[in-house]
């Protein structure tokens, strides 16, 4: 589940292995080993990743689907508005 995890979000970010290992100070073999299930990240890396995502580190590792929005520094209004656009795109 992870390894399907890792490479949906990355590609939903538009990047590639390389600037994804960029980001996390690793190799592009190394995101490869991990999106091809051969090895697994430590926990810190695990965190980092999902903070990366900013998703929890549960979604990852396939224990929760529910992913999450950070509206941190948002007005109740631009939330408000977030989620009548959320709930368009479901109808």
């Amino acid at each position: 589940m992870f390894s399907e995890r890792i490479h949906e979000l990355r590609k939903s970010l538009g990047i590639n292995q390389v600037e994804f290992g960029r980001r996390l100070h690793v190799s592009k073999q190394c995101i490869s080993n991990w999106e091809n299930s051969n090895i697994q990240p430590s926990i810190d890396m695990l965190i980092r990743i999902a903070k990366t995502f900013s998703v929890s580190t549960d979604y990852l590792l396939g224990l929760d689907n529910q992913r999450t929005l950070d509206v941190t520094g948002l007005t109740s209004e631009q939330i408000l508005h977030l989620q009548a656009v959320i709930n368009d795109m479901r109808n």
